[in-house]
């Protein structure tokens, strides 16, 4: 059975979009959210977690300048 992968999109009240991928391993995430980002603008910031690092689950947060 395929592995469950999730991404959440927050926007905030200025309109800049934050993602938080779930589920993916390693670089997977921004393979994910590759196209997203694209679409929505400059990423503003990228926060890994330690899993990111060790191959593992993964949960990543991004924040996108909506201009």
């Amino acid at each position: 059975m395929a592995k469950r992968r999730e991404i959440q999109f927050t926007i905030d009240e200025d309109g800049n979009v934050s993602l938080q991928v779930k589920g993916a391993e390693g670089g997977e995430c921004e393979a994910l959210t590759r196209d997203i980002e694209e679409a929505l603008g400059v990423v503003q910031s990228r926060e890994r977690t330690s899993e990111f690092y060790i191959s593992s689950e993964t949960d990543e947060t991004i924040s996108l300048d909506s201009e």
